[in-house]
């Protein structure tokens, strides 16, 4: 029962940040900088109805400080002592909450900032509370009630039986985010879940999701190592969850890869991933009616016959869909752009993907990894990781802004104090299947992303803005 969170068996983590990425570059990497302030990086087409917005960015708020000490993979007993893993959630007046892991304590770990930027719990509430046991990358879900309602899904590294470790908890807070319940195992399988296999050898940890529909139903998916993609919904505020539906892979099925949850209105429930160990992978795309008590088949979005990770989904207050990705048209372990493409008909149609993370300059070789979110107006903003060099770790984040529902977009720019050279590269031992934006009704922007210098510092960041201030 060995195993190494970034690479596969018998692959400590010490040696995969120096030397993994010989083997698998695009999503594991170490690198140069551009400086944030290079601004605009290509052109995209703007609408010639309106300018995109400008997004108006605060300075970035510190949340937590660590070490940059990783040793060999021993499972639960690697020493390892940095922090990691960031995720962001917003609720409708613009509350921040931010969750992490603290790999010294093996923990998730949650705080939450109010418009100005201020903290309002006196220290990070503990939510995984098991100090043997790794808990990493987490996705969170903020009800705007009174007192708001916080809700956090993640992946514990339990060695349950099979030969790799995962399992999926969740815990929730009715207080505001000031305690949390105990914590509940949602998946309760020996099949190494939370990971997001590429192959046998070479996979992402973090291959789940939650998301939070407008009459408070909670839905959460993941991925096994062995390939399923599981769903589950909670109807009760996350007080209890339904028996875990297969949706798609296992038996001789390709393994499913990454999922991303949307939820409208009515109860219609969008669900995208992609595959692994397949050189010409596509984004998978399937619907439930009927909040996700079942779903229809799953089918094909954006055929091409190039390597298509990391999908995300939204949806607008319209009910008009947006799916971001990373595609590289040379397959695997290349060059990647991101994509976005929008449906106005509830998914049953897609306009043609249109790229928006620019093509290569001089600063950047390659961007994946994307996150998309929508705001009451219909602006969409999009998050990526910015690669300077495919073969190394991402340093920085694009964004790119649409004023007009996603028909166009600004050209791609720097989210503000992400690009540091100081501060290392971005972080994410673990994996890169992360959430890192949250938009919310207003047009308030939430981004978080962690640093690591190895031997210096590890530290979580969290970035607002506005793309609807002038």
């Amino acid at each position: 029962m060995t195993e190494s969170p970034l690479v596969g068996p018998k692959t400590p983590l010490g040696l995969a940040t120096r030397r993994i990425l010989r083997v698998f570059p695009v999503v594991l990497a170490a690198v140069a900088v551009a400086p944030a302030a290079a601004g605009q990086e290509a052109s995209v087409k703007t609408s010639p109805r309106e300018s995109p917005p400008a997004v108006v960015w605060d300075r970035p708020i510190e949340v937590a400080r660590g070490e940059a000490v990783v040793g060999p993979w021993r499972m639960n007993a690697s020493i390892w002592r940095y922090v990691d893993d960031p995720t962001v959630a917003m609720d409708r007046e613009g509350f921040a909450g931010v969750a992490w892991a603290d790999q010294s304590r093996k923990d998730i770990f949650f705080q939450i900032y109010d418009p100005a930027g201020k903290a309002q719990l006196p220290e990070p509430v503990n939510v995984s509370r098991s100090p043997d046991v790794f808990s990493w990358l987490p996705r969170m879900a903020i009800a705007s009630t009174t007192p708001r309602r916080v809700y956090l899904l993640w992946q514990e590294i339990v060695f349950s039986g099979g030969t790799h470790g995962g399992e999926i908890f969740f815990a929730r807070s009715t207080d505001g985010g000031r305690s949390f319940g105990d914590p509940v195992n949602l998946s309760n399988t020996p099949a190494g879940d939370g990971k997001g296999r590429l192959s046998r050898d070479h996979w992402h940890n973090g291959s789940l999701d939650l998301a939070l529909g407008p009459d408070g139903t909670l839905y959460a998916a993941w991925t096994e190592y062995e390939g399923a993609l599981w769903f589950s919904r909670s109807a009760d505020g996350g007080a209890t969850f339904s028996t875990p539906l297969r949706i798609a892979g296992g038996r001789e099925a390709a393994p499913a890869r990454g999922p991303s949850l949307a939820a409208g209105a009515g109860g219609r429930v969008y669900l995208v991933w992609t595959l692994g160990d397949d050189p010409e992978a596509d984004i998978r795309f399937a619907f439930s009616a009927d909040g996700g008590r079942s779903f229809g088949d799953a089918r094909v979005l954006f055929e091409s016959d190039g390597h298509a990770d990391g999908p995300k989904v939204t949806v607008d207050a319209q009910g008009v869909l947006h799916v971001v990705y990373a595609e590289s048209p040379a397959g695997p372990f290349q060059r990647y752009r991101v994509r976005h493409a929008r449906s106005a008909d509830g998914g049953r149609t897609f306009e043609v993907p249109k790229e928006i993370s620019g093509p290569r300059t001089g600063e950047v070789d390659s961007a994946s990894f994307p996150a998309v979110s929508v705001d009451g107006q219909g602006r969409v903003v999009v998050v990526w990781e910015r690669f300077p060099d495919r073969r190394g770790r991402p340093q920085g984040l694009g964004f790119a802004v649409s004023g007009d529902g996603g028909r166009t977009f600004s050209p791609p720019s720097v989210v503000p104090g992400t690009d540091d050279p100081r501060l290392g590269f971005n972080g994410s031992l673990q994996g890169l299947l992360m959430r890192k934006l949250a938009v919310n009704e207003a047009g308030a922007i939430a981004v978080v992303n962690s640093t690591f210098k190895r031997d210096a510092a590890s530290r979580i960041w969290l970035v607002r803005g506005n793309a609807a201030r002038r």
